[in-house]
């Protein structure tokens, strides 16, 4: 019993170490449709951070000055995206896959003729990443039965970003709902005349939720090169920009909802990895395969609209032109 109790434990804190980078997406995915720009560039953005953070950090050593290089590499093409679906009123989901193009293909040439290692980075040492927490106690309390197995392996035990994701969520539930920015923001993706008409720039509003968009995948994509991993590997993202973008349809673009979504998709993924070998009862061995393949064929299933009709903001991918 107390073995299963601890396979839990321990399934449930991969569970979050997984979904991390999917709640920063889909936090970030919410501000920018929220503001009624829609945004298939999750992917790229998190993937081009990924690869300047782990840069980054194998020329410096310093897994800061990773994150500062990710979040920059991110908020830059995030103002591409600004630029060209807000200024130029192009199409956002034109723009949004010519950066997951873009990005796919740069970050392996870039990082063959950086680091001559087949399109990666050269493996990090401990000061050039986020390495887990030691919180005060957690070896005093850790053959305490229940209460040190939650302390040591639940909520510790975590790297920073782990925690900065978890409270991205009610900070991005408070922002959206409770300020008056967050009412603008909601009011310019459902209604940007209105918006317009009461002297609000409709512009300046979409380009800092895409701004908000951008810091939050360079902390997603910095997270999987040098906290989740020990450096940059070719395409590592691995579609998790797409799976962020679903939960937060199956969300129906509230931060909470969202948030359930991406542990359900790191619940699979961690399953996954503890079922690597293992032998079930009845069933024999389950294909490793099979259970990675589980969070993508959700994705498609809900993205399907499996999940009841989730109704974007009214204003979502549409340019606005300011009437004279």
């Amino acid at each position: 019993m107390q073995d299963a109790y601890l396979i839990a434990l321990l399934t449930l804190s991969a569970t979050i170490r997984v979904s991390t980078p999917l709640i920063l997406g889909a936090m970030a995915g919410l501000f920018s449709e929220r503001s009624g720009i829609v945004d298939v560039g999750l992917e790229g953005k998190m993937l081009a951070a990924a690869f300047a953070a782990g840069a980054a950090s194998a020329v410096t050593h310093s897994a800061w000055l990773g994150l500062a290089a990710g979040i920059v590499a991110a908020t830059a093409l995030a103002l591409i995206h600004g630029f060209a679906s807000i200024t130029q009123r192009g199409n956002q989901v034109v723009s949004g896959v010519a950066i997951n193009i873009l990005v796919a293909g740069l970050t392996i040439v870039l990082g063959i003729a950086w680091f001559h290692q087949g399109g990666e980075t050269p493996p990090l040492p401990p000061e050039g990443r986020f390495m887990p927490i030691h919180f005060p106690g957690q070896d005093a309390l850790a053959s305490v039965p229940v209460i040190g197995p939650i302390y040591g392996h639940l909520i510790g035990g975590h790297n920073l970003l782990v925690y900065v994701a978890v409270a991205a969520v009610p900070l991005t539930h408070w922002i959206v709902n409770a300020t008056r920015f967050g009412l603008r923001l909601r009011a310019v993706g459902e209604n940007p005349q209105a918006v317009d008409t009461a002297g609000v720039s409709v512009a300046w509003l979409r380009y800092r939720a895409v701004l908000l968009c951008g810091l939050l995948t360079g902390i997603a994509g910095t997270y999987m090169s040098i906290a989740q991993n020990a450096g940059f590997t070719r395409y590592m993202s691995a579609g998790q920009g797409f799976i962020a973008l679903a939960a937060l349809i199956f969300g129906k673009w509230r931060a909470w909802p969202a948030m359930g979504a991406c542990l359900l998709f790191g619940f699979l993924d961690a399953v996954a990895i503890r079922l690597q070998g293992v032998s079930v009862p009845g069933i024999g061995e389950v294909p490793v395969q099979l259970i990675e393949a589980l969070p993508y064929a959700l994705t498609v299933i809900l993205l399907a609209g499996f999940i009841g009709r989730a109704v974007a903001p009214r204003a979502s991918g549409i340019p606005y032109i300011k009437e004279h």
